[in-house]
């Protein structure tokens, strides 16, 4: 919704400051984007609470008693008064300005609390593409050396013979003559056999050896199918129900539009198994806990959060579901940044007990 939010400030302060202005705007965030939600209803007492907590609480940081700031809001209103459409971010920088508080929005680079964007860095900073670059590159891996290939041992007959060869004529002493020349020649070819025999792996090897028939590894078995994954119900874009089945319980998430509570006109038809099993199990109950998406101010998202519970909540007694059977529980993590926006922002309706 494109809006001149400065034009409609001075109508009311012409000096208004525009950096003032833009702080404002970027605190209502996603506020601003539904036409109903950038305007105060001044009629609506719920409306004017929210103000009175949210803005002058726990923005702007006032400890004065709740009439005195009731009645701050109630002269900004009258002051408006001729004004059908009195926008949020004039009743903020009016407010501000009564109250000496506009320089707290007088930040002209900084998001504020209801910045809507997604977190300035993404992902993992260790793997962002700023650290990336700044390691260095990596160096190629080093070729693989060569293993030593075992050289060919000497064949048994060269191995004898160069025994031979080297072995003298004679031996001086009583080893000289016939007997003493073949002994010691028979000694050295028997060596020499030794020797072929230990690098050649056996004497039979002497004589021949037919080649080793290669071993076949075996087939490796097949691997198993896998299992089909279960498939998951589709999240609705928007407003919408999705019922489903655990551990043998209905459980039924009501998602919604973005800075909205409305309940899907579906509700009725998809809830009917949670009436179903109370009706079945006199003693279950019912717990009901509202989430919201991480986008926008904090406090506007954890009352956002609590209208959705208690919607779902009075949709459920009108569905007939007894009220007392049904306790809002507040989740750890109202939040939920660990899924999608459209998964996010959803209310939770489990059997707890039964």
């Amino acid at each position: 919704m494109a809006e001149d939010w400065a034009a409609d400030v001075r109508k009311y302060a012409p000096d208004a400051d525009e950096v003032v202005i833009q702080g404002i705007v970027r605190y209502c965030g996603i506020a601003l984007r539904s036409r109903d939600a950038s305007l105060v209803s001044f009629t609506e007492k719920a409306e004017l609470d929210r103000v009175r907590e949210n803005f002058l609480k726990k923005k702007l940081g006032l400890t004065e008693p709740d009439d005195v700031l009731d009645a701050a809001i109630a002269a900004v209103g009258e002051r408006m008064q001729g004004d059908p459409t009195k926008n949020r971010v004039t009743v903020y920088y009016l407010l501000a300005e009564r109250f000496g508080k506009l320089g707290l929005f007088a930040s002209a680079s900084g998001a504020t609390d209801a910045d809507p964007s997604p977190a300035a860095t993404e992902g993992d900073p260790d793997t962002s593409p700023a650290r990336l670059a700044e390691l260095p590159p990596m160096s190629p891996p080093a070729a693989a050396e060569p293993s030593p290939q075992p050289s060919a041992g000497p064949s048994a007959a060269a191995t004898g013979a160069a025994a031979i060869a080297a072995a003298p004529a004679s031996r001086p002493g009583r080893d000289d003559g016939v007997f003493g020349t073949a002994f010691w020649t028979l000694g050295v070819v028997g060596l020499g056999i030794l020797g072929a025999a230990t690098l050649g792996g056996g004497i039979g090897d002497l004589v021949s050896r037919p080649p080793a028939a290669p071993v076949s590894a075996p087939a490796p078995a097949p691997a198993p199918a896998p299992a089909p994954a279960p498939v998951a119900a589709a999240v609705p874009t928007g407003a919408g129900v999705v019922a489903e089945e655990v551990e043998g319980r209905p459980k039924v998430s009501v998602y919604f539009e973005t800075a909205k509570f409305d309940v899907a006109p579906d509700f009725p038809a998809k809830a009917a198994p949670i009436k179903a099993y109370l009706d079945a199990h006199p003693g279950a109950r019912i717990a009901v806990s509202g989430f919201n998406d991480p986008r926008g101010d904090p406090a506007f998202n954890a009352e956002l959060s609590k209208n959705r519970a208690q919607a779902v909540k009075a949709a459920l007694v009108a569905l007939g579901v007894p009220e007392g059977a049904i306790d809002l529980v507040k989740p750890p993590e109202a939040t939920d940044t660990t899924v999608s926006y459209d998964q996010a922002r959803r209310v939770e309706i489990t059997i707890v007990e039964g």
